[in-house]
């Protein structure tokens, strides 16, 4: 079995400002238009109009969501965030740790050419996603590795010294 591929992970100071407050509504239009597209075509049509960047281009479905699926886990000795990108390779990913946020940027192009007798078929996708992720307190930041195998970007987000010591537990007395 191929050992995982490790990826550098950069820490740098954000210079970007707060997310929009108008964000959350991007993400209710997008799950209120996910709805509507599941009940399908007739009367049950989304209130909201779809702009042209909307639509998805070429045949069938989108090649690329529009962020991974991500699976968060934590354990004694940390966390551990694996995320999907079936189809990509290790130097299109980008995990940065800037002012406690862990984002995991990426970027797939694709292109697909057939020539047949009596077609020429020639498609290009290209997408990009970030995710971010709010590092819990108690992580030692130093320590954080990031490996990609298969497609799945998995991150190891270690637990200090002290976050490690064992919960204490508090016996509660009838007053």
């Amino acid at each position: 079995m191929a050992e995982p591929t490790k990826l550098p992970v950069r820490t740098e100071k954000s210079t970007t400002p707060a997310p929009s407050p108008w964000r959350p509504f991007d993400n209710l239009r997008r799950e209120i238009d996910r709805l509507f597209d599941d009940f399908g075509g007739g009367f049950w049509r989304s209130p909201f109009p779809r702009s042209f960047f909307d639509a998805p281009l070429g045949r069938g479905e989108p090649t690329w969501p529009v962020a991974p699926a991500v699976d968060v886990s934590e354990t004694e000795k940390g966390y551990e965030i694996k995320a999907e990108m079936p189809g990509m390779d290790e130097k299109n990913i980008e995990v940065m740790l800037a002012d406690g946020t862990l984002t995991i940027k990426g970027e797939k192009q694709e292109e697909k050419e057939e020539k047949q007798k009596d077609y020429y078929l020639r498609e290009r996708s290209f997408g990009s996603f970030q995710r971010s992720f709010q590092v819990p307190d108690g992580v030692d930041t130093n320590k954080i590795e990031a490996s990609f195998k298969n497609g799945v970007l998995t991150l190891n987000l270690p637990k200090s010294a002290e976050a490690q010591k064992a919960a204490k537990r508090i016996e509660v007395k009838a007053s």
